[in-house]
């Protein structure tokens, strides 16, 4: 069965942690691997630093520290750059951790279904969603973007 392209929902899924987290595909700038990451005096530990990308000091979060995780950062990581929405124009961008190269996926509307399973959600985290047999997390970047502008802003 094909679907209409209105009917799907396009992502990219990356491994965060022991976490999958499924990125809306419009939020994404550009994907990358073995960035140089100059660390922020001051900033908590899920702020690995910024990295440069396009001219632009890019902060770098590692989401599976964010939401209470573990996660190593090394030389062999891979970046996702992503469009922040909030509209600062000192901070058009920021960027996530993740172990592995992210995947594009297109998944029908009808098929992203809630994963209501838990009571309460991680910090950073807007649901839990299925997708077939196995759940991802759609992170609140909203949420993601304030508390590194705070952590930001904190560290200065």
């Amino acid at each position: 069965m094909s679907y209409a392209s209105n009917d799907e929902v396009r992502g990219v899924l990356i491994q965060a942690g022991a976490e999958r987290v499924l990125l809306p595909n419009a939020t994404v700038a550009e994907m990358m691997s073995r960035v140089a990451v100059q660390p922020i005096e001051g900033a908590p530990d899920w702020l690995a630093g910024y990295i440069a990308w396009q001219g632009w000091e890019v902060p770098l979060l590692s989401y599976a520290r964010f939401n209470g995780g573990d996660e190593p950062v090394s030389a062999s990581n891979k970046v996702v750059v992503l469009k922040a929405l909030g509209g600062n124009p000192e901070m058009p961008y920021f960027a996530l951790l993740t172990q592995s190269f992210p995947q594009l996926i297109a998944v029908p509307r009808d098929g992203l279904l809630a994963d209501a399973s838990e009571e309460s959600l991680p910090q950073g985290v807007h649901m839990r969603v299925l997708l077939g047999e196995q759940s991802a997390l759609l992170p609140d970047l909203d949420a993601i973007e304030s508390a590194v502008v705070a952590a930001l802003a904190a560290a200065a």
